[in-house]
């Protein structure tokens, strides 16, 4: 089985790859395609692919390519994972963003706006060869904003392309593991928008605990979301929000948080990755052990500000490990193997949620076999978070819009009705902002 992997030349590449090599089954991916834009990150990245696969015996074959259309041809599995600005792009977005006092986080507000509107038109292109050239193939999606670019792609490919995110995974596994019990065996109750989601039941063998965590102060306080948001807002809401909430609940704090430190995350992830580049040019690196090492420096400064303006402090060792790599893989298996799970995605609504149309992208529990990914019926959500799901997903529909036919004012309609953007007068300066730093923006008039 061929997998193509677009944005081959990204730092997380080795952790798919990773997940590949523990795969022994039968009918599991032989050949890994990487495609990009940039030869000498590819180079990087198939040196540490390659020292990941020395002592494992059948190791997919991994081949490299700068040619879109060769890298999808006859492909059966699509993983795309492009960031289109690059880094530099990311530390812009919020620059432009807090410099007018607004969020800049590169899928929530200001700049999951700016890095959608640059983002999309590429999505489509791909998704448009996808359909000419592998029209058989699955796409599965975790390029951010990941609901919004799975939405655009849906439009060409259907139900064939299915976005991904590791933040309802790792949400689920931490409150299973503060229970007693084993991820594994938990169904998660989790509804919502791409990085806009609530799990409002935890069920284990049948019978809903979460009830007991949110009436235990202690246990609800001893992980990584009940330190970040407080026990009494919590137990308020009556549901474990998605960290990427904490931007909504506590934006000022956040904004303030991301105003005093001395790099934002992306200008950080920026100058970490320079390094680790820089040093894969050396012939005799050790390309491995230098990637862990920077792996793990990453994933401990993740969302550092927002910790910080809660007083969260560090996150626990257990949560420095990611999973989408594994998501993706388990989406691939049940997909081809028809086995048959049960996963947290990004798919068409398809009447799941009775305030959204049908074709709306949203975040549910899907059951997943040969003929794709199901969403499972979920009740309504609460009116506060219903609001808010309907404006985020009325936002990224004036972005899709605006990606389509090019209009500036469109783009400033969908800056505007963010529920974090505070003015029509700062939109307009957010879209001169983005237009001035972004070339990837130039399309819009």
């Amino acid at each position: 089985m061929k997998l193509t992997i677009l944005g081959g030349g990204g730092f997380r590449v080795p952790l798919v790859y990773g997940a590949l090599l523990a795969d022994r089954g039968e009918g599991r991916v032989t050949q890994v395609v990487l495609h990009d834009l940039d030869g000498s990150r590819l180079n990087a990245v198939a040196r540490v692919l390659d020292e990941q696969a020395a002592a494992v015996p059948d190791a997919p074959e991994v081949t490299a390519t700068t040619d879109l259309d060769e890298a999808l041809r006859g492909t059966d599995f699509v993983f795309s994972a492009i960031r289109v600005g690059g880094l530099e792009g990311r530390a812009n977005d919020e620059r432009v963003a807090l410099a007018e006092g607004v969020l800049g986080q590169e899928t929530v507000g200001a700049g999951g706006i700016a890095y959608g509107l640059r983002t999309v038109p590429v999505a489509v292109d791909i998704a448009r060869r996808v359909a000419r050239l592998a029209p058989d193939a699955w796409v599965i999606n975790f390029t951010n904003p990941a609901g919004l670019v799975t939405e655009a792609m849906s439009r060409h490919l259907g139900d064939r392309v299915i976005g991904i995110c590791d933040s309802p995974v790792g949400l689920g596994r931490r409150i299973a593991r503060v229970l007693g019990a084993d991820p594994k065996e938990a169904w998660i109750d989790y509804v919502g928008l791409n990085h806009l989601g609530w799990v409002r039941g935890l069920r284990i063998a049948g019978r809903d605990e979460l009830p007991r965590l949110l009436a235990d102060p202690d246990l609800l306080g001893s992980f990584e979301e009940g330190k970040l948001f407080g026990v009494d807002w919590l137990q308020s809401l009556g549901a474990i929000p998605n960290e990427y909430l904490h931007y909504y609940y506590f934006n000022r704090e956040a904004v303030r948080a991301y105003q005093q430190v001395e790099k934002t995350r992306g200008a950080f992830l920026a100058d970490q990755q320079a390094r680790f580049y820089e040093e894969m040019k050396r012939p005799g690196a050790a390309a491995l052990t230098a990637w862990d090492r920077t792996r793990a420096e990453r994933e401990a400064t993740y969302m550092a500000e927002n910790r910080e303006s809660a007083g969260a402090g560090e996150r626990d060792a257990d949560d420095l490990s990611g999973g989408y790599e594994k998501v993706a893989l388990a989406l691939m298996r049940a997909i081809a193997r028809d086995e048959r799970t049960t996963l947290i995605l990004n798919v068409r609504n398809q009447g799941t949620l009775s305030v959204l149309d049908t074709d709306a992208v949203i975040e549910v529990p899907c059951l997943v076999d040969a003929n794709g990914a199901h969403p499972v019926s979920v009740a309504p959500l609460p009116e506060h978070a219903t609001g808010l799901v309907c404006a985020v997903k009325g936002v990224e529909r004036e972005v899709l819009a605006a990606a389509g036919s090019g209009s500036r004012a469109t783009a400033v309609k969908a800056f505007a009705l963010h529920p974090l953007v505070d003015s029509v007068n700062v939109a307009r300066r957010l879209v001169e902002g983005y237009t001035d730093v972004h070339p990837g923006l130039a399309y819009l008039r």
